[in-house]
């Protein structure tokens, strides 16, 4: 127990430090992209138009199912070539949780549209949010693109940080590859297109279902980030917003740590957005929030997720000195 604790401290502490390496991933495919050649072929042969919507979502279990005993497999396989290994295997396992979480990634990611924003304006700013949203950028102005990156940083500190930390230190590798795929498949073919409304049902509710957890956690892990330097008053409205404002979203997880951070900010978030042709009438999250966002109310939301990922080192320590005793 305790070398699993401890790879899962070095994991974290790496993303933090490392993250994913352009010049790694360029000449070696991410796992993520053998996951989503997986999904590729189950969606390729077992997603026909033709087939009647009934037949089309027991299918998309059937692929759930074969996705979910894959990752499995290959996280026993992981954890028991680790376990063998010794402090070896420790340190691969450590690599492993690296790789599968994200927040250096994210925090570069959102980090560039601030970047973008400050140094090439408006048209620099949607450029690079478009690389981390799917609404229409060209409808936004610098509030809406500060606002996009935001939402996407709150959303992504639950569903890329802290649910895959979460479900490694639940359940070992096989937890956290079972995670990652699905999660996967939800991005994937969890949508309410045409295609994918049957096929990708059941990996997108099971994808609700792995995060529920991880997004009420992540609001008490941003309530505490606040707390350590705005005090407790805002530390309990996150709180209070989240448990409010949280259920309001069309996710039943998103919008739970979006409401925290709109709190902690001092924003109003979500509100109608554009995807393509589509506009979603969604509501306002913290309304009494200030709307006009900038380049710093970004920095602010990244020193939020920075401290939410030294929370993160502190439990994993805590947990390894508990494992100890």
């Amino acid at each position: 127990m305790s070398a699993h604790v401890l790879a899962l401290v070095l994991g974290t502490v790496l993303d933090r430090l490392i993250g994913d390496p352009d010049w790694l991933w360029r000449r070696v495919p991410h796992p993520v992209v053998w996951m989503g050649q997986v999904i590729d072929a189950l969606d390729r042969r077992l997603n026909r138009p033709a087939w009647s919507a009934r037949r089309r979502r027991l299918l998309g279990i059937v692929a759930l199912g074969v996705l979910l005993v894959g990752a499995i497999a290959v996280g026993l396989l992981l954890q028991g070539l680790c376990e063998r290994l010794g402090r070896t295997g420790t340190v691969l396992e450590a690599l492993v949780v690296a790789i599968f979480l994200a927040q250096k990634s994210l925090a570069d990611h959102v980090g560039r549209v601030a970047l973008a924003l400050e140094a090439g304006g408006l048209p620099a700013g949607r450029r690079a949010v478009a690389l981390i949203v799917g609404r229409d950028p060209e409808q936004l102005d610098e509030a809406g693109v500060s606002r996009a990156a935001i939402e996407s940083l709150a959303e992504n500190a639950s569903d890329g940080v802290v649910a895959p930390w979460l479900w490694f230190l639940v359940a070992g590798l096989p937890g956290l590859l079972a995670y990652k795929a699905v999660n996967t498949a939800d991005s994937m073919i969890g949508h309410l297109s045409d295609r994918y409304r049957h096929f990708g049902w059941a990996s997108a509710r099971f994808d609700d279902l792995l995060n529920w957890p991880a997004a009420r956690l992540t609001v008490l892990l941003f309530a505490f980030a606040a707390l350590t330097l705005e005090g407790r008053g805002v530390a309990r409205r996150a709180i209070t917003v989240a448990v409010q404002d949280g259920p309001r979203h069309r996710s039943p997880n998103a919008g739970w740590p979006e409401a925290a951070v709109a709190a902690i900010l001092g924003l109003a978030l979500g509100g109608p957005r554009r995807y393509g042709a589509l506009v979603v009438d969604a509501p306002l999250i913290n309304p009494a929030g200030r709307r006009e966002a900038s380049p710093a109310d970004i920095r602010a939301a990244l020193g939020l997720l920075s401290r939410l990922g030294t929370v993160l080192i502190v439990l994993a320590a805590l947990a390894l000195a508990l494992s100890l005793r």
